[in-house]
């Protein structure tokens, strides 16, 4: 019996550079348009695998990680420069995946199916080349890195303790780290999922462009960054879940104070968000921009007052969670050194504020122009700056810029799929659901004043008797 639960259940996971030639080979025959070698969905199935090499220098124990970092901002530009070229295209040709929508669906399902028996799998000792990223390495446990400021790494430090400290005697406290950790992942990835099909079948008019963009995203290698302790993992949740909020935000856009609160909530818990959001009032201008503003605002306030409240009754409010909003630890300060020991391409040069400074003053310029250029903005013009703002964060950030590849991925996702959105904008004044259901709560409550005015009593009518 067990010799038959071996043959049948024994299976090996493979490593980061097998999943990523068979997902791409696996991409190209379910994407590539053999009839047009030089569309532009052509170059886009391809490019999208270009960080891969990156990440897999990054894994190599005992290379140096210049040249990781390098290809990965290298990939980070070609994107960046796609997302400008995407403003230019108006006319998209309907092309249609060479697999149909059932098989779409079931290939997707297959493969979160997949991820899940990935996530439940439980921690190896296998040895593997180190990396922060794809696991553990030849050396045993993890390196301890300083916690990377402007991210959730602080959140997800407390979290973890939160566990430890809260976790029952007879539970194993790293495993159950580790299955929280997993089981998170899993989920902001399936929200994304869902999201790139909703976006499809609501935005897009087209149910199969969204499922291929949902079966392509769990195909990318990306997806299945490997986690510490383990061959094969599932990404990390931190780096997932404010995109599962921002895709949500795009789902809902013509409802602007749903989407302010989609976007509030994500930059309630990391500071990236906040630099899309000149861009986004400039989509709303005129159209709903004070609602998405307000929206935004009390759902971010909200977000920190309830993580301040339930790590603090924790205890467990140290100074690093609030090094996820620390300017001095991210900003390009050309008078001091970055915090801790961070990585990068200009790891260990000194005149490393020669290229922080110019790159960071540029950024903020684009940042600015965003809020300008285009003017009026469809939907199309949303979803390409958004993807450029998150990419061009990559070259400025202090701590391993290039590797953040799920802050955008998403959004690329919609720009290979996507049809002409020209006539995707928000709904002018009045016509949207709150408009609506204001209007009528007014009514409403006129009728009700109105029952419960009280009647005036005429006086008695008396007849004169001549």
């Amino acid at each position: 019996m067990s010799a038959t639960r071996s043959i049948f259940f024994e299976i090996e996971l493979p490593n980061a550079t097998t999943w990523f030639y068979f997902s791409a080979l696996l991409a190209v025959a379910l994407f590539f348009k053999f009839n047009r070698l030089l569309s532009i969905r052509n170059g886009d199935v391809l490019s999208l695998f270009l960080p891969m090499p990156g990440f897999l220098l990054l894994s190599q124990y005992g290379l140096s990680p210049f040249w990781g970092y390098l290809w990965l901002l290298a990939a980070s530009g070609y994107f960046l420069l796609r997302c400008l070229f995407d403003l230019t295209l108006v006319r998209r040709p309907a092309l249609s995946p060479n697999l149909n929508f059932g098989g779409l669906a079931w290939l997707a399902g297959a493969l979160f199916v997949s991820l899940i028996a990935v996530a439940a799998r439980p921690p190896t000792t296998q040895a593997v080349p180190y990396s922060p990223y794809l696991g553990e390495g030849k050396g045993g446990p993890s390196k301890q890195r300083e916690t990377a400021p402007g991210t959730m790494e602080p959140m997800r430090k407390q979290v973890a303790r939160v566990l430890r400290e809260q976790a029952p005697a007879e539970v194993d406290e790293e495993l159950l780290e580790l299955g929280v950790e997993r089981g998170l992942t899993v989920l902001c990835h399936l929200v994304i999922a869902i999201g790139l099909v909703l976006i499809g079948w609501r935005h897009f008019e087209d149910l199969h462009a969204g499922m291929a963009a949902a079966t392509f995203y769990l195909l990318l290698p990306y997806t299945y960054l490997l986690l510490p302790r383990a061959p094969l993992g599932v990404g990390r949740w931190d780096h997932a879940w404010p995109m599962a909020l921002m895709i949500w935000m795009v789902l809902f856009f013509r409802w602007p104070t749903l989407a302010g609160a989609f976007l509030g909530l994500a930059a309630g818990t990391v500071f990236f968000p906040v630099l899309v959001l000149p861009l986004w009032l400039s989509f709303y201008r005129g159209r709903g921009a004070r609602r998405f503003s307000l929206s935004f605002v009390l759902s971010a306030g909200l977000c920190l007052v309830v993580l301040r409240l339930i790590l603090g009754s924790n205890g467990v409010l140290p100074p690093t969670v609030l090094a996820s909003w620390k300017l001095s630890a991210w900003l390009p300060m050309p008078w001091r050194p970055p915090e801790g020991a961070m990585e990068g391409i200009w790891q260990g040069t000194a005149l490393h504020w020669a290229y922080r400074l110019p790159i960071f003053l540029a950024y903020i310029a684009f940042v600015g122009a965003t809020a300008f250029w285009p003017a009026p903005k469809d939907l199309a013009h949303a979803i390409a700056l958004t993807a450029a703002v998150l990419i061009g964060i990559q070259f400025w950030y202090a701590d391993q810029g290039g590797v953040y590849i799920l802050w955008y991925l998403p959004l690329l996702l919609l720009l290979v799929f996507r049809p002409n959105l020209s006539a995707c904008q928000p709904q002018p004044p009045g016509q949207d659901w709150l408009a609506r259901l204001g209007r009528r709560l007014a009514l409403v409550g006129r009728r009700i004043l109105r029952l419960l005015r009280p009647t005036r009593s005429r006086p008695p009518v008396t007849r004169l008797v001549s």
